[in-house]
């Protein structure tokens, strides 16, 4: 696996920019298992993944993430983002490959579009409006509203309900199968535990992180300097609240599953 070492690399930030894009590309010479799908420094640091919170809110065991301070806040260590993301994006590709499914979360206001967006561009499922509890450790409650909603649109799309009920009713079911969509739509069709989970916020959506843990299925999770990465196995240092800098890491994972499936198909 892809191994930076500090001594080739003095900053990543402040200073300038060197050419890392150069130095990964030499790396996966030297390992050939590396998979195709590379990490582009360069687009990490217009995305502005760097940009950490404020020195006031960083968490302590986010430190060996963080390059420096500048202007009362906290700058990530982008070459500890690559070194992540080349340890993560193989391991996605591996799931991908075997035919199992990942479970991608983003729930918060901004982010929520692009991470299903990102899902649905890989048949892949999804929760982005609120993680309703249980949705990985209380299988059997969530396959009733699940099995419900179902049939719901199966007996609207037939005309059932509207040969059966009044107008007024008809709206109402409409309304209840729009309220069950907002809550499972993205898992309607997940027919088994996913094999790994990947999370966009992992404050923010930190109880899906604690049902996948109790499952013990893998975490890969966008953390900020804000976060405790304790039991995520496998922490992607970077910007959480910047549109561009998320949106490029669902990116590098999207492109990972397109690789394990196009391995699949093989």
């Amino acid at each position: 696996m892809l191994k930076l070492q500090s001594n080739n690399i003095n900053e990543t930030v402040a200073g300038g920019f060197l050419d890392f894009n150069r130095f990964l590309a030499t790396k996966r010479k030297e390992n050939q298992s590396i998979m195709t799908v590379s990490v582009d420094m360069k687009a990490l640091l217009e995305s502005g993944a760097h940009f950490g919170h404020k020195t006031s809110r960083w968490h302590p065991k986010m430190a060996q993430y963080i390059h420096s301070k500048r202007q009362g806040g906290h700058i990530i260590n982008l070459e500890k983002t690559a070194e992540a993301l080349e340890a993560a994006l193989p391991e996605v590709s591996k799931i991908a490959a075997s035919g199992k499914k990942v479970l991608f979360v983003g729930t918060k206001k901004q982010l929520k579009d692009i991470t299903k967006v990102a899902a649905e561009s890989v048949n892949m499922p999804y929760v982005t409006v609120r993680w309703v509890g249980g949705i990985l450790t209380n299988v059997d409650t969530v396959n009733r509203q699940i099995k419900k909603l179902k049939d719901l649109e199966r007996r609207m799309a037939s005309g059932e309900l509207e040969a059966r009920y009044s107008k007024l009713e008809v709206q109402r079911h409409q309304e209840e199968i729009d309220t069950l969509n907002e809550r499972y739509g993205g898992v309607k069709d997940m027919n088994e535990q996913p094999a790994a989970v990947i999370i966009v916020d992992a404050a923010h959506d930190k109880n899906a992180i604690k049902e996948a843990k109790t499952l013990k299925i893998p975490v890969f999770a966008v953390c900020d300097t804000n976060v405790d990465p304790t039991g995520i196995d496998y922490v992607i240092p970077a910007n959480d609240d910047a549109i561009k800098s998320v949106q490029l890491i669902l990116d590098y994972f999207v492109a990972a599953v397109k690789e394990g499936e196009a391995k699949k198909e093989k």
